[in-house]
């Protein structure tokens, strides 16, 4: 993986993590932070992903940014939807 590919993931992840936390609706339990980490990681996955589906570039590629966007999104908003979330209290006879 080149040098433009990390960077490029970094400022992905960093950028669609608060975006893809703001979109869920309700309150969150998931700290900032956890959505940053799980954006970074899940827009590494894609840009791995893109080189291993052959996406070539020599330098900035939109087709790679376009795979590290839609994996980090999703991941970030699979997680804040599904973590920290408690059933409401059953009510008794």
């Amino acid at each position: 993986m080149s040098i433009s590919g990390l960077v490029s993931a970094l400022v992905v992840g960093l950028v669609v993590g608060p975006l893809g936390r703001r979109v869920v609706p309700g309150p969150h339990s998931v700290p900032l932070w956890v959505a940053l980490t799980v954006g970074v990681v899940a827009a590494l996955v894609g840009s791995t992903a893109a080189r291993l589906a052959g996406v070539t570039t020599q330098g900035f590629g939109f087709l790679e940014l376009l795979l590290q966007v839609g994996v980090a999104g999703v991941a970030v908003v699979l997680v804040v939807a599904t973590t920290g979330r408690t059933a409401p209290p059953t009510p008794e006879p």
